[in-house]
């Protein structure tokens, strides 16, 4: 029991890493010898020391003949920090705990491996299902190259999402509220289509004290949005990319120097500070039939599965869609969706309002969409549940 709390207390330092560490994983570490903690540490901020060797740099008395908790295979390769392997090996440590295991091909099996090879006793999978629940963004990530997308609502007990006037503040309360905002410093992008940006003017930063605002991702397929909006008037001060599907554009990001003529607007968002990616392009260099994940179904508007294609090459490994009824649907439809998070007021509305998903839905029970409960939290008045996709 007393080794289980050792490594509860690094998955507990490893989340004070969150939002700051993309696109690395959150990682706790801490160091232990005759039953005492003499080090700990964790992965604060992408290209800082990665957790063990915050430990060691923590230590308050020599760690030889210790023993290491840290929830993910210690690194062996160079990146941004060296080997965090040879740390331990340097350090006496005898001992490794390690939590999950690493699906990075750099890293997988090497870290152990290295460690063994270097006379170090290693037990794996120590409470490996509470380590892996620290990154299901990483492993997502690191696996396929596109960024893990977490569909966020939140709707009354009838399912609205607004009244039938449209209006939509607030349902939930303020606790529930805050906790968005947590999502967003959680979240490396968020994603919101041109009707919420029409309908609300939102600014779609992260309002929590001490928080990392995310880049802004606007699904807008003609380039409707207003230069006035207060999306491109901050456009310089959070990064924003507006994705459109424009045949007569190429495909990928649009410059100035890749572009011989631009239009008006173009010119504008672009001297505003927002990127532009066109997502619809004849010629596409992206292979449907490379990405058997998805139905590719034809969607109008921003092709959703080639944009987080896109948005992975650019180091993007989360978003949150804050979208409205049409563009849930079309995430759903593209296969982007990885997660779910409802939150459930304690009201009703009643009538013909919104739901969370519009379209024409499936016609069959069979043709659901299929997605599994992993947790219920009360939060203020309100309910959060959080499904994750079945595979």
């Amino acid at each position: 029991m007393e080794n289980q709390d050792h490594m509860r207390r690094a998955i507990e330092l490893a989340k004070k890493g969150e939002g700051w560490c993309h696109p690395n994983p959150l990682v706790g570490a801490v160091i232990v010898k005759d039953g005492r903690i003499i080090g700990e540490g964790y992965h604060e901020r992408y290209g800082d020391l990665h957790a063990e060797r915050n430990a060691i740099k923590n230590l308050t008395e020599s760690a030889e003949g210790a023993e290491i908790y840290v929830t993910l295979e210690p690194c062996c390769h160079h990146g941004k920090q060296p080997p965090c392997t040879e740390a331990i090996v340097s350090s006496g440590i005898k001992k490794v705990f390690i939590g999950s295991r690493d699906p990075n091909p750099l890293v997988s099996g090497k870290g152990t491996a290295f460690l063994r090879e270097h006379g170090i006793e290693v037990i794996e999978d120590f409470l490996r299902e509470e380590c892996d629940e620290l990154n299901p963004v990483f492993f997502h990530y690191i696996t396929t190259k596109r960024p893990y997308v977490r569909m966020k609502y939140a709707m009354t007990m009838d399912g609205k999402i607004a009244t039938k006037t449209g209006r939509s503040r607030w349902i939930t309360g303020e606790a529930a509220r805050e906790e968005v905002h947590r999502m967003r410093h959680a979240s490396m992008g968020i994603m919101a289509g041109i009707g919420t940006v029409l309908a609300d003017d939102p600014l779609l930063n992260c309002r929590m004290e001490g928080g990392r605002s995310p880049v802004r991702i606007i699904c807008d397929s003609r380039l409707r949005i207003p230069l006035e909006s207060q999306i491109v008037k901050t456009a310089k001060k959070y990064r924003t990319i507006v994705a459109c599907a424009i045949p007569e554009l190429p495909e990928g990001e649009i410059t100035k120097d890749k572009v011989s003529i631009l239009t008006e607007k173009i010119c504008a968002l672009l001297e505003a500070g927002a990127e532009i990616i066109n997502c619809e392009a004849e010629n596409s260099a992206y292979d449907r039939d490379e990405y058997a994940g998805s139905p590719h179904a034809k969607l109008s508007g921003v092709d959703l599965w080639r944009l987080m294609v896109m948005l992975g090459e650019r180091n993007i490994d989360s978003v949150l869609l804050e979208g409205g009824g049409s563009l849930n649907e079309s995430a759903l439809k593209a296969g982007i969706v990885n997660e779910i998070d409802a939150f459930v007021a304690p009201k009703i509305f009643g009538g013909d309002a919104r739901s969370p998903v519009c379209g024409e839905g499936v016609t069959d029970p069979e043709e659901a969409y299929r997605f599994s409960l992993f947790s219920v939290e009360k939060i203020g008045d309100d309910i959060l549940l959080r499904y994750r996709k079945k595979c």
